[in-house]
């Protein structure tokens, strides 16, 4: 028997695959968070089809989210960067990159991890939602608008709430799978 899933991850191989093994599974290792709010940042105004297609390069070229490494990468090293056809190369998205990695560090060391940061804007639970359509999602919350803030004033880049709402739900930190989806379970 097929699976039912939410009806944005139908658009291929790549989509299901990252809706069955990782959209809305709670995520609590702070590399692969790090690495999930700078790809989310990056997706501002594309699609994140175009970001999936492209992570690995990403993480090839992001030397595979090592907060500390980035935090030191140099204007040449940007300039490199920018010349990556297999990232997006946008100056503004590629510097938030390295702010985020130092802001990322700055909460780890107030924190103790970026996890138990993060978490708090919903409890250190999911939050669970009833959707049957995904016309029903909104795109932002208290939440989200609550993290948006204090991200960008702890000095995070490219974390609208919008952002952080997308974030939220591919974190698992958000349940939005629709009530027929065979993972919301």
């Amino acid at each position: 028997m097929e699976k039912i899933r939410c009806g944005w991850a139908e658009k291929d191989d790549l989509y299901r695959a990252y809706h069955d093994e990782e959209w809305g599974t709670p995520l609590h290792d702070d590399r692969k968070l790090f690495e999930l709010l700078n790809l989310e940042g990056a997706q501002a105004g594309l699609s994140w089809y175009t970001v999936l297609t492209k992570r690995a390069n990403y993480a090839k070229a992001f030397d595979q989210w090592d907060p500390v490494k980035i935090a030191r990468y140099t204007d040449k090293r940007v300039e490199k960067l920018l010349e990556n056809p297999g990232i997006i190369r946008n100056r503004l998205k590629v510097n938030a990159t390295v702010s985020n990695a130092k802001a990322f560090l700055a909460v780890q060391k107030e924190y103790g991890s970026f996890d138990a940061y993060i978490w708090q804007f919903v409890g250190h639970k999911p939050l669970i939602n009833h959707w049957e359509k995904l016309s029903q999602i909104l795109p932002t919350t208290l939440q989200s608008d609550a993290m948006s803030k204090d991200l960008r004033k702890k000095g995070f880049k490219f974390v609208g709430s919008t952002i952080c709402y997308a974030f939220m739900q591919a974190s698992g930190m958000v349940n939005d799978h629709l009530l027929s989806c065979w993972k919301r379970h």
